[in-house]
């Protein structure tokens, strides 16, 4: 039960994913905010943050809407982002958790349903413009990565208030996310002894600290973002929000804070290296996903910057928590190491991450052979 007492105005607010990582942060937040009349947290266990209201309940559960009978606006934190997690039962957990909470929110004639995906859909690329606006088409590859899970949740999210008259929803889409329980492609990529890269490419590095994605999120609840619509949206009552530190990292400002050098490869060996490594289950994602790490893919916060918002960490801040946070880990293309195949890729990391990764596959078959 909640510890504070409810409040006259403002809107109640369902947080899924509440006891752990960023949902945890968002219920924090929102529970000290005078603006928010209650915060129901919503996750499989009971957290530890006070000052709100626990509903234990798993979210893919189609019962979810009896919890929800009170609720006016229900943010969607509960995603599976691990690189470990098994892609056929991320995916599954992903798309039907989203589908779910849409489905009971519509049954609970929730107003508005907040969904957290990423940047990630616009998709990187090496003629992308810098920064890309927040109505840009979304151009991120359908395939077994997380970013195709966060595709077929946008898929969901725009044909939503079509089902549910009455619902508004809103996709916010944070840059890369850093801070706390963040583990992520991107954030193994600086776990790695070298930055790789993608000869001829000009890599620009943008970061969102979850703080920033709370403060983002409070706003968007609040109604106080108008968002865009997008060019893939078939009516008004879908918006986008992107969410960022202010402008982007040049690499030689990204080599200077990690203190690593780039190792640049060309296009073909980086991906097609990647993607057999991929096939064989020694990388954790698809070849597409190393796209991330080299191409661009900054966001134009224009929407939040309208209402006055300003993130707390610029990018640089936001770089130096990852590095914080990844202190003592080692990871190749993605794949986290320890023991002799951490020591074994830190060697292989002078000639290439990419090299890297092959050389403990050798030596495994070595070992069995």
């Amino acid at each position: 039960m909640s510890i504070r007492a409810r409040r006259s105005t403002g809107p109640v607010v369902a947080i899924t994913g509440a006891a752990t990582g960023a949902g945890r942060g968002l219920a924090t937040r929102l529970a000290q905010s005078g603006q928010i009349r209650k915060v129901v947290a919503l996750d499989d266990h009971r957290g530890d943050v006070p000052g709100v209201t626990w509903r234990v309940v798993d979210v893919r559960d189609p019962l979810l809407s009896g919890r929800l009978a009170d609720v006016d606006v229900i943010v969607h934190l509960d995603v599976e982002r691990s690189p470990e997690a098994d892609a056929r039962e991320r995916r599954t957990r992903n798309v039907r958790g989203a589908q779910t909470v849409l489905t009971a929110a519509g049954a609970a004639r929730v107003r508005h349903v907040v969904l957290v995906t990423s940047a990630a859909v616009y998709g990187a690329f090496p003629d992308n413009p810098v920064p890309l606006p927040e109505d840009a088409p979304l151009r991120g590859e359908r395939n077994a990565s997380l970013i195709g899970d966060f595709l077929e949740i946008e898929d969901l999210a725009q044909v939503a208030p079509l089902t549910h008259p009455g619902m508004k929803v809103t996709a916010v889409r944070p840059a890369a996310l850093v801070g706390p329980g963040m583990d992520t492609i991107v954030s193994r990529h600086f776990e790695s002894p070298r930055l790789l890269g993608v000869r001829g490419s000009s890599p620009r590095w943008q970061f969102c600290h979850v703080d920033d994605l709370a403060s983002a999120l409070e706003l968007v609840v609040l109604g106080k973002v108008s968002g865009v619509a997008g060019r893939e949206a078939p009516h008004e009552r879908f918006s986008a929000v992107a969410v960022g530190s202010d402008g982007w990292l040049q690499q030689d400002e990204v080599e200077r804070i990690t203190g690593k050098r780039r190792l640049e490869l060309p296009a073909a060996v980086t991906f097609g290296t990647a993607e057999r490594l991929y096939r064989l289950g020694v990388t954790p994602a698809p070849a597409a996903e190393l796209h991330y790490v080299v191409y661009p893919w900054v966001v134009d916060c224009a929407s939040l910057r309208a209402t006055g918002w300003k993130p707390s960490h610029d990018n640089a801040t936001a770089l130096t928590a990852l590095l914080e946070e990844t202190a003592g880990r080692y990871a190749v293309v993605g794949r986290r190491l320890g023991g002799k195949e951490a020591t074994m890729a830190t060697a292989a990391g002078a000639t290439a991450a990419v090299i890297g990764a092959a050389a403990v596959v050798r030596a495994r078959r070595k070992r069995r052979g």
